[in-house]
């Protein structure tokens, strides 16, 4: 996980984006692969809700290929 002081900024805001990853991986965990996943914080994300950090994720989340 990637969440950098030029992209997002303060520190205060870069732990909520952190455990914001966190916990939507520890929900989806079950449902993904066993493969490394890195997960790189873009600019925008600190105008960003929680809510709409955690749909953006859940949208990502789907388009990894499911456990076989």
């Amino acid at each position: 996980m990637a969440v950098g002081v030029r992209a997002v900024g303060a520190a205060v805001t870069r732990n909520r984006v952190r455990r914001l990853i966190r916990e939507s991986f520890r929900l989806r965990r079950q449902e993904l692969p066993g493969v490394d996943i890195f997960v790189i914080a873009k600019a925008g994300v600190q105008s960003a809700d929680n809510a709409q950090i955690f749909s953006s994720l859940a949208r990502l989340w789907q388009k990894i290929p499911p456990k076989q």
